[in-house]
């Protein structure tokens, strides 16, 4: 039943989405490629991902309108704090959506990060062994479907771009773009200068895992001389002062 119900409120929600979406449509095409992309970044694929994110943000903006609008003329009546709830609750509304499409993205986006040397090793392992670039892809995102799933379903988003006959420069390309990482748009860039120019394909993604795992051990070097100096904090807030009261 519940199934159901969530089923019933999505289909109704995509079936308002183009009218609601109107009120806040994007009026240029770079706006509307820009706004595709932030959500490819978040994971959002679908075609219908814009209209849908637009109609929610103006149905939260109409709903916090109301909720706070009703709490602040309740309370307060038509007063300057009354009027300000409701302004309030429609901004913090119309916003949400655009939070959380943010908090998704940058979740995203650290754990392509993270798991993209993995899979660019075992990626190395299917090339060496014999396989294609696609065939590879389409191996490593079969086996490391559970433990990278971010990574492995943008390599299979890939296998079956190509599989459909789109050429592989542009599928490496789109590949890139849609995820935002830049680890990704460099390995996308040398797939594509190596097939151009003929040259290895396996000692590029070699070279590429290398780079990547050498940037994570910086940046963990780089924590770690931060971890000295926030410290200083705590130490300053919660420990000195019952160091003092103890003396």
């Amino acid at each position: 039943d519940d199934g159901d119900k969530q089923n019933g409120m999505g289909a109704m929600l995509e079936k308002a989405a183009p009218t609601l979406s109107k009120v806040v449509q994007p009026k240029t095409e770079l706006e509307v490629s820009e706004l595709k992309v932030r959500l490819a970044n978040a994971g959002f694929h679908s075609p219908n991902a814009p209209q849908i994110y637009l109609a929610m943000k103006v149905a939260l903006l109409l709903g916090g309108a109301v909720l706070a609008g009703g709490f602040g003329l309740t309370k307060w009546g038509m007063t300057q704090n009354g009027i300000t709830a409701l302004i309030i609750g429609g901004g913090f509304g119309f916003y949400l959506p655009g939070v959380v499409v943010w908090v998704f993205r940058r979740g995203r986006q650290e754990k392509i990060f993270l798991q993209l040397p993995d899979a660019l090793d075992l990626l190395v392992v299917c090339v060496e062994a014999g396989l294609g670039l696609d065939a590879g892809m389409l191996r490593v995102s079969e086996e490391l479907e559970d433990s990278h799933p971010e990574v492995c379903g943008e390599f299979a988003m890939c296998n079956m771009q190509l599989q459909m006959g789109r050429p592989r420069r542009e599928v490496l390309h789109d590949l890139g773009i849609r995820t935002g990482v830049d680890d990704m748009r460099a390995f996308g860039a040398i797939l594509i200068q190596a097939d151009k120019f003929g040259s290895s394909i396996a000692h590029a993604i070699r070279v590429q895992s290398d780079s990547m795992r050498i940037k994570r051990s910086q940046m963990a070097e780089e924590r770690e001389a931060k971890t000295t100096v926030k410290m200083i904090f705590p130490l300053v807030l919660f420990i000195f002062p019952g160091i003092f009261v103890v003396l």
